[in-house]
């Protein structure tokens, strides 16, 4: 079999055929407000330019003229937005040389990680907790080639493991940790500002190991600085009950949720996202593992999104500003004609066990148009 170049521009084509736009990837669209030089072999899968999609449903349930949109981050490469940091992250340790990647996950970043690494042409080590990651990010791990680790413990435990292994100089951590994580992830907010020709007015997010809040809040106002924005949002961020460390202000030493994306105990961006919402006039709040599943249920059958439970904590989120007297933020706090971005982080096929139980629901009928039409039970309302 052929053997990648390691430090082949996979973004180029090697017969200077125009590669489209759209597969180039953020570092092609964004480089000037990003770490990277000519020196840099750019790893890249077209990630990024997801969909800004507008929610009448959810516009009309927040109300005063306020517009909803809804960042779906579950269209990129490997179904996450954990891509847009992986191709910096990725590149800048290829321009380093790095022998080998490695890094700790609940789920997305395994498969990000595996997927730019066999991209790239080197190996990727993943150290995951024993029985927590959901059935489809792990087979994409496996899929893309990635030597994987599970061990007893939980993802703060694999993340300890991760930054000693990485000291040693043998393998380059892709996690939230490495500061071109963070780069990559800032490019979402530029796409939102383009898209919307300013920045919104309120942004809310799922949280777990805090690296999104701190991107979006860092892209924001690196576009505010270069005048491509007038404002910056107001950023709120969502916890699952059981797994909220910033929210109760102390490491969660066993967290517990059905979103295993946000199964995180002691966030590695706990100060910076903290600062994000302190200085954006923002919150940290919660959401219970009920809350998060009906949103995600909503938000398929009501606009056509599926996306994983982690992701559904940003919609549960906004539905507890608008419902609930004990939110931390109360949508009352923004002007009339508003607008509000909720960002939902994958793809609903990453986790899809809250939905596998119905399928045992399928009972086969005859193959007659009677029985068919009793089993759809659609009134002529419905039909209408």
């Amino acid at each position: 079999m052929p053997t990648a170049c390691r430090y082949r521009n996979l973004v180029s084509s090697p017969q200077n055929i125009p590669v489209p736009q759209q597969a180039r990837g953020i570092i092609d669209r964004y480089r000037a407000f990003l770490p990277v030089s000519d020196a840099t072999p750019i790893i890249a899968l077209g990630e990024g330019n997801t969909p800004l999609i507008h929610s009448p449903r959810l516009s009309e349930m927040v109300g005063r003229d306020c517009d909803v949109f809804i960042k779906y981050e579950g269209l990129n490469p490997t179904g996450s937005f954990k891509d847009r940091g992986m191709t910096v992250a990725v590149s800048k340790a290829m321009e380093h040389k790095a022998r080998a990647l490695i890094c700790a996950s609940t789920g997305n970043t395994s498969a990000s990680a595996a997927a730019y690494a066999a991209r790239a042409g080197i190996p990727a080590v993943v150290i995951l907790p024993a029985g927590k990651i959901a059935s489809g990010k792990l087979v994409q791990a496996v899929a893309y080639g990635a030597r994987i680790v599970a061990i007893d413990g939980n993802f703060d435990d694999a993340l300890r493991l991760v930054r000693e292994l990485g000291s040693g100089g043998d393998f380059a951590v892709v996690n939230s940790i490495n500061p071109d994580r963070i780069a990559g992830q800032k490019t979402a907010a530029y796409e939102i500002v383009d898209a919307l020709g300013d920045a919104p007015r309120l942004h809310i997010l799922p949280v777990g190991n805090a690296g999104n809040v701190t991107a979006y809040w860092a892209g924001y106002r690196d576009y505010a600085q270069a005048g491509k924005a007038t404002q910056t949002p107001v950023m709120l961020g969502f916890q699952a009950a059981g797994s909220a460390p910033i929210f109760y202000d102390k490491v969660i030493e066993h967290p517990e949720t059905i979103a295993s994306a946000i199964r995180i105990g002691n966030p590695a961006s706990w100060k910076s996202a903290r600062a994000a919402f302190e200085e954006s006039a923002g919150a940290v709040d919660i959401v219970r593992d009920e809350q998060i599943l009906e949103a995600q249920s909503w938000l398929a059958r009501s606009e056509g999104i599926f996306v994983e439970p982690a992701s559904a904590a940003s919609i549960a989120g906004l539905f507890k500003c608008c419902r609930e007297t004990d939110a931390r933020y109360s949508l009352k706090n923004i002007a009339a004609g508003s607008r509000i971005v909720c960002t939902v982080t994958g793809h609903g096929l990453k986790d899809p066990d809250p939905f596998l139980d119905r399928l045992a629901e399928l009972k086969p009928v005859p193959a007659r148009i009677d029985d068919i039409l009793e089993v759809i039970d659609l009134s002529s309302e419905q039909l209408s």
